[in-house]
């Protein structure tokens, strides 16, 4: 799936036109690739509202991700492309590798196909992936540590502290409303506890 998000009026010129310039010079090259996309990191990150394209929730820095990899040579038509840039955590982008579309784009993933447990932390499947995606979210969640990974579990209670310090003294904290936009799936974690009358842990 393409990347929705409008491309930067400059990327054409700063980006595309010279990375594809040094390929062509450079036929034989399989890595070393000038980084021009760097220079639209921001207008990238503010296209997924500084959240992590497969964390779902704000991260402090992140990079551009190349959903199919620079690394493979029947890639590099598109390694200049706009279309094929997500913004994702560091970790995230190192154990992503090579696989390419083997994982889910965030992109393609609908709502409520992915829930998050509290107070776990944990990610889970719901029942709306559709059939045919199943195995593809499965692999996805596990090759990306999304499910249990230390450093995500560690950003998703970060969030949900913060929102439970606003709930003890309104000037402190989070709203639900910010968690919404940060946190999305945190968010909705709370909604579900709160809509059934049980207690936040």
């Amino acid at each position: 799936m393409a990347n929705p998000i409008p491309e930067p009026p400059s990327f054409d010129a700063d980006c595309r036109k010279k990375g594809n310039a040094w390929l062509a010079a450079n036929p034989t090259k399989k890595k070393g690739f000038p980084s021009h996309w760097t220079k639209f990191e921001s207008e990238l990150e503010a296209g997924f509202h500084a959240r992590c394209g497969w964390w779902a929730m704000r991260i402090d820095s992140g990079s551009v991700d190349h959903f199919l990899s620079k690394a493979k040579p029947a890639n590099r038509g598109v390694i200049y492309e706009w279309s094929n840039y997500r913004h994702a955590a560091g970790t995230v982008n190192g154990s992503k590798k090579n696989h390419d579309d083997a994982v889910l784009d965030p992109f393609e993933v609908g709502q409520d196909w992915f829930e998050v447990i509290l107070p776990s932390m944990q990610l889970i499947c719901t029942s709306r992936v559709p059939a045919h995606l199943q195995a593809k979210a499965d692999f996805t969640l596990g090759k990306l540590h999304l499910v249990n990974g230390k450093k995500v579990r560690r950003n998703r209670m970060r969030w949900y502290e913060d929102y439970k310090k606003n709930l003890q003294d309104s000037s402190t904290g989070i709203s639900i409303g910010a968690l919404e936009h940060i946190a999305p799936l945190i968010a909705s974690a709370v909604k579900r506890l709160q809509a059934n009358g049980q207690p936040l842990p």
